[in-house]
């Protein structure tokens, strides 16, 4: 038995205490995330990295990307869309895959590069560092509905972390990397805001502290026009 049949073994028995028609379905459930990868490792890509972004959508902070490697064949049951699970299950999957991947790497755009580039194109700026931050090349990626500018082939795929594994892996890692920013580093240097429990997103707790308190140099300003100019209506 090879060490990828290792993994999938352990893998499928964590169900194994489920009914048998439920056990069948999360398998194949989670077969299907890896559709995409089998036809590319199939064809010869060996290393395939997947690539997801978080926080595209806050006032705060940077927009946080990730790149990940998983091995070939390798099926980690609870791997999703990072939205779709419980703090509590993406801490934990954050972990795994922290251990198992073969590289992974994060890739930042602060606040200033988002003003001056535009949200979409320091999206790709930080999802081509977090390439870049990988300790071995990718031969192939698979991008949540984006695209990369790097020399390496790609495929955009769209709710890419809902139909690849690869991306799933990277959806949570970056999505625990940015929430821990926000519950840790960022909350302490701006205590005040309720960073730790709305992410930088624009919760009305978090517009009226602007409004009081102003913005912080890592707001992202080309966000803010429109809340600046709805002033009367928050209060």
């Amino acid at each position: 038995m090879t060490h990828n049949d290792k993994e999938v073994e352990l893998i499928q028995l964590e169900v194994l205490d489920k009914p048998k028609k439920k056990k069948e379905k999360v398998v194949a459930e989670l077969q299907d995330l890896l559709r995409y990868e089998r036809d590319y490792w199939e064809s010869g890509f060996e290393h395939i990295a997947g690539i997801d972004e978080v926080g595209r959508g806050c006032l705060f902070g940077d927009v946080v990307a990730a790149a990940v490697i998983l091995p070939r064949d390798l099926i980690l049951e609870g791997v999703n869309d990072s939205k779709k699970l419980s703090e509590k299950k993406r801490d934990m999957l954050f972990e795994l895959i922290m251990e198992k991947a073969i590289s992974v790497g994060v890739g930042f755009a602060d606040a200033k590069e988002i003003d001056h580039l535009n949200i979409k194109q320091a999206t790709r700026l930080a999802m081509k560092r977090a390439v870049e931050g990988l300790g071995v090349r990718p031969d192939y990626l698979f991008v949540d509905a984006e695209k990369v500018d790097v020399t390496i082939p790609q495929m955009s795929i769209i709710k890419g972390d809902a139909n690849s594994q690869s991306i799933a892996a990277a959806s949570i890692i970056a999505k625990v990397t940015r929430d821990r920013l926000c519950k840790e580093e960022w909350e302490t240097l701006y205590p005040d805001y309720g960073l730790s429990i709305h992410k930088g997103y624009a919760t009305k707790f978090h517009r009226e502290q602007i409004m009081a308190l102003g913005a912080t140099p890592m707001h992202r300003l080309s966000f803010l026009g429109n809340l600046l100019g709805e002033q009367q209506t928050l209060f």
